[in-house]
């Protein structure tokens, strides 16, 4: 095992720690009269440990009443996009090293044995001392990941997109149902303040009836982010199991780390990494998030990069009409963020900024009306109490499902080239079997499969 020595301090200049620091809880208080009994704790187990997958060890370890116990990853250590040792390490090792730190009194004291570390996702789900899993891997790997915990009892916070494949994300949906399991999507812009007031003054009319929506998502990149060199992968990382369900393809750090998105064989590019974030705020203040919309229209707008390790597009536009009448645009072309037009104005949010035609709405004490949304100032926190008292999270699986769906709907216009008519509560495209076929296939790679 590489030994990673990492001083509380030392934790601290991290990237993690330095946004963590100011909140972290001492190991000290491990064990004290403020601090659950062991017995009622939640045990978290956390799958990826990449950027996200680091940043949620963090997010976990200062949690209240929750303990750290075992983390799992295909690879030993790496340092995502950047040089070897150029930032803190990720990867099994490196998040070992950040939980046992944490936990070092209670480590010596004995009432800590330890985090566990695991290369294979199923070792780590079929734990009995763990009550909930946290996956932050890849896209390709939501789904399989997110059912295999299930299926063994826990409970789930998964990073958002919710799957890779739009029939996955049906599965995890029922599965969530059927199994009465606490399912918290990680689009943590709903528990923004600022984003719940925008969506508070839309549903209480400020802005008269709604008629259309921008929903502004970033450009892909045109070019290589990476070395584009197809090499042997590292050697710290098993590459037959990261790549999984997927293709296969040539190993090459320009579509590994943070890159992986821009092929489809695992991720769906800046469509699908931003429109769970951004659509998602439009369909809850359009009052559609457990729907979706009638019509989708992918069929122009689209460029495609220069790289040809990357497949998805540069820029495009996703057109969306729904049951009422209202009209959404789902673009690269857009300001980041949403904007909602009404008869009677416009309002804007984004992470960090917001404006309005009527600025007066805005103000910090301005009470949107009676008609309140779900309120969460904490998207870990507001999971863990729906673990503990078994109530739904602000981001549940059908939700979190139901704000990407556009993109997959989309997808399967601009291959397709024409327009596509969707029922959204039955969730068939309507007139066109080749279009509803494209939509719901799974190509996993053998031996994988979901096994439903």
């Amino acid at each position: 095992m590489i030994h990673i020595p990492i001083s509380r301090r030392t934790f601290a200049k991290t990237a993690l720690g330095a946004a963590l620091a100011p909140t972290i809880i001492p190991s000290r208080a491990w064990g004290s009269d403020e601090t659950p009994a062991p017995s009622e704790r939640i045990n978290v187990g956390i799958v990826g440990l990449g950027g996200i997958g680091m940043g949620h060890v963090g997010r976990f370890l200062q949690a209240k009443g929750t303990q750290v116990v075992a983390v799992c990853d295909v690879h030993k250590i790496h340092y995502r996009d950047q040089p070897w040792e150029k930032r803190a390490p990720c990867g099994r090792d490196g998040a070992k090293a950040i939980v046992d730190d944490f936990y070092s009194e209670a480590v010596a004291s004995g009432t800590y044995r330890g985090c566990d570390t695991h290369a294979d996702f199923r070792e780590l789900c079929a734990r009995d001392d763990l009550d909930v899993v946290v996956v932050s891997t890849p896209d390709h790997w939501h789904a399989r990941v997110t059912l295999e915990a299930l299926r063994n009892g826990k409970d789930v916070y998964c990073e958002k997109p919710v799957t890779h494949l739009f029939r996955e994300g049906q599965i995890i949906v029922a599965e969530v149902a059927r199994r009465k399991a606490i399912f918290q999507t990680g689009s943590q812009q709903r528990s923004v303040p600022q984003l719940h007031h925008c969506v508070e003054l839309i549903k209480n009319g400020h802005i008269g009836k709604l008629t259309h929506v921008e929903v502004g998502l970033p450009a892909g990149p045109n070019v290589a982010q990476g070395d584009p060199t197809i090499t042997p992968p590292p050697e710290h990382l098993d590459y037959d199991l990261w790549c999984g369900p997927s293709e296969m393809l040539p190993y090459m750090r320009a579509r590994h780390h943070r890159w992986w998105r821009w092929h489809r064989a695992f991720g769906g590019g800046n469509i699908m990494d931003w429109i769970g974030h951004h659509n998602d705020i439009a369909h809850w203040a359009m009052g559609v998030e457990r729907s979706g919309p009638v019509e989708v229209d992918a069929t122009s707008g689209w460029t495609w990069p220069e790289f040809e390790g990357y497949n998805t597009p540069v820029q495009f536009e996703i057109k969306c009409r729904y049951a009422d009448g209202v009209t959404t645009s789902i673009s690269s072309k857009h300001q980041s963020g949403a904007k909602w037009y009404g008869e009677d104005g416009w309002i804007w949010g984004t992470r960090g900024d917001d404006a309005a035609s009527d600025p007066a709405l805005l103000a910090k004490d301005f009470d949107p009306g009676t008609v309140k949304a779900y309120a969460s100032r904490n998207h870990v926190e507001n999971f863990l109490d729906g673990v503990r008292t078994r109530t739904e999270c602000i981001a549940p699986a059908e939700i979190g499902h139901r704000s990407v769906s556009p993109g997959h709907l989309g997808f399967v216009s601009q291959t397709l080239g024409r327009k596509i008519q969707w029922d959204p509560e039955r969730e068939v495209i309507t007139g066109d079997p080749e279009a509803d076929a494209l939509l719901k296939a799974m190509p996993y790679r053998e031996p994988w499969s979901l096994n439903v």
